[in-house]
């Protein structure tokens, strides 16, 4: 199974061209999933059976496995077995029926523009990896882009003039995302004054590099960003939460929803309309303390 295993993860690679935090995703819970039935003596995927998935499933219930890693799991196993049955290794696919536990949709946490506008003033641009971070700072919020999405960025990505970058996202689709006036200012600022004293090789094509010269890791941008954030008195941010906010405010201040899925590259709206949830909540904030007969007087 491990051989099968390896073969898999070369077709995710090279013909879906999945990133490769995605690969390793599937590798950690596949490798977890096999381990389990060779404890049961099934070292064949012939022997597998629709019974034996769910007792996978069952175990990582009873181990305290949080509704999203089970989810996670079920998708990896029947994406697996979907391509044994295409590469024709086996003929029935015992996953087809296989459920998993109902998510309870969480609503992600996300900055007031207040707060927004407090952490993007802390770096000190007058300073070279000052400047470089207010420019990813400003970038990340104008553009809602993934953190792995900003640190791929390459020059050739950027179009300026015209007020937009170019990123490719998940599975490699190519977006094209507008930027406002103040992120193409301080990009243009990180360009001329910061990056010029960064790189240390010529013909570097990453936007944004460490202070080694090379590209910016997903790491140290979380890390970049934590800092910040400390700083400004924000304690509750995840890698994601300048995107969540992105698109919040855009919502809140009017935008069509399907130009924020374009933006985000959601492949389904449905995705996108978590957001609406949040300025639903907004705007019954706003009626209450505002409105003369919201409240009982």
């Amino acid at each position: 199974m491990r051989v099968l295993l390896e073969r898999f993860i070369h077709y995710l690679a090279v013909e879906r061209a999945l990133a490769d935090n995605t690969l390793s995703s599937y590798l950690s819970d596949l490798e977890m999933f096999i381990a389990f039935l060779e404890e049961k003596d099934l070292n064949s995927v012939e022997l597998l059976n629709n019974q034996h998935l769910i007792e996978y499933i069952l175990f990582l219930k009873a181990s305290n496995k949080a509704p999203a890693t089970i989810s996670r799991n079920r998708a990896a196993i029947k994406t697996f077995f979907k391509f044994l049955v295409n590469e024709g290794i086996l003929d029935n696919n015992p996953s087809e029926t296989l459920q998993s536990p109902r998510l309870s949709r969480k609503l992600p946490q996300t900055l007031s523009m207040e707060q927004i506008d407090i952490l993007l003033q802390r770096p000190r641009v007058k300073t070279t990896i000052g400047l470089r971070d207010r420019a990813m700072l400003e970038v990340l919020y104008a553009s809602g882009l993934r953190v792995t999405e900003l640190t791929s960025l390459n020059l050739s990505d950027l179009e300026l003039n015209q007020g937009f970058i170019r990123c490719f996202g998940k599975g490699s689709k190519e977006r094209i995302v507008p930027l406002g006036s103040m992120a193409i200012f301080f990009v243009t600022q990180y360009l001329e004054q910061a990056r010029v004293k960064l790189i240390k090789k010529p013909g570097e094509k990453s936007l944004f590099v460490n202070s080694m010269g090379n590209r910016l890791t997903r790491q140290g941008l979380w890390k970049i960003i934590k800092k910040y954030a400390k700083g400004a008195g924000v304690s509750e941010i995840t890698p994601h939460t300048f995107r969540h906010s992105f698109a919040t405010h855009l919502l809140e201040n009017g935008a069509d929803l399907r130009a924020v899925q374009e933006m985000l590259g959601h492949a389904d709206i449905s995705t996108t309309q978590i957001y609406t949830h949040l300025t639903n909540s907004h705007l019954r904030k706003v009626y209450d303390k505002t409105h003369p007969r919201a409240k009982n007087t």
